[in-house]
């Protein structure tokens, strides 16, 4: 039956900044499904762990600076140690910074192109190894954005991780996919989250965000869930280096 193929059941996941936002809301979603989970961030996770023990699935709680590709071997190490297994992978970590392009900093520049870019390519390619040696293939889902298609304003290291997500997420997906291995993204859209308090707290940026989206709201974490399982999930097998926005009709308009 068709409803059975997005069941997780004995599946486990890795959400990358799973604290708070985007990241709980979609490793939450996943438990729904089945899944257990190991949440990776620099901040606490235990709310994160709580809601998922709460729905009987089992969480673990993984402390790492995803700007130190030092950090790939733990996340691994103590995935396989409480789990014995990896299943899905959600590079969902992801930092912004603003300043207008000619002021923008090299530090600025270094600090998010490391954690939105550079470890998220190294740790797919650690899971992705693990999920050779398993021999059952495997999910690897990224967090592209709305500037995985746009240029945006202000954010000039953020784009540029972003468009590489994109870039990425199809150069991994034709090398892995001859080993059942599916890469995909999601591009979520204005979303209700820290990274865009500024944005949401700027009256005339905040109407001006919301007079192009369609649907006429910010996004939620939990728009995020339904989405988040059905590329985990063996519903998807067939879509491989596919970005998929979920932007309330943003880019339609």
């Amino acid at each position: 039956m068709i409803l059975d193929q997005f069941k997780l059941n004995g599946k486990t996941a890795i959400v990358t900044g799973a604290a708070r936002g985007l990241g709980q809301g979609i490793a939450v979603g996943l438990a729904e499904a089945g899944a257990d989970v190991a949440l990776v961030d620099i901040l606490d996770t235990d709310k994160s762990k709580a809601l998922i023990e709460n729905l009987g699935r089992k969480a673990i709680g993984i402390k790492a600076d995803l700007s130190d590709k030092g950090s790939v071997k733990t996340i691994i190490d103590k995935t396989l140690q409480a789990f014995s297994r990896i299943n899905i992978l959600f590079n969902n970590a992801g930092i912004i910074r603003r300043a207008p392009l000619t002021e923008f900093s090299e530090k600025d520049w270094d600090d998010v192109i490391n954690i939105n870019q550079r470890t998220l390519f190294f740790l797919s390619q650690a899971v992705a190894k693990v999920f050779i040696q398993q021999g059952a293939g495997g999910k690897i889902i990224n967090t592209a954005s709305m500037l995985s298609f746009q240029g945006g304003i202000l954010v000039p290291s953020y784009t540029a991780s972003k468009s590489a997500v994109m870039g990425l997420t199809r150069l991994m997906a034709n090398e892995l996919a001859v080993h059942n291995i599916n890469v995909n993204a999601i591009a979520p859209g204005y979303m209700a989250t820290d990274n865009t308090a500024a944005l949401r707290a700027d009256a005339a940026r905040n109407k001006a965000i919301l007079d192009r989206i369609p649907a006429s709201r910010w996004g939620e974490p939990e728009d995020l869930k339904g989405i988040a399982v059905f590329l985990a999930s063996d519903a998807s097998n067939y879509i491989n280096g596919y970005t998929i926005a979920v932007d309330g009709g943003w880019l339609a308009r």
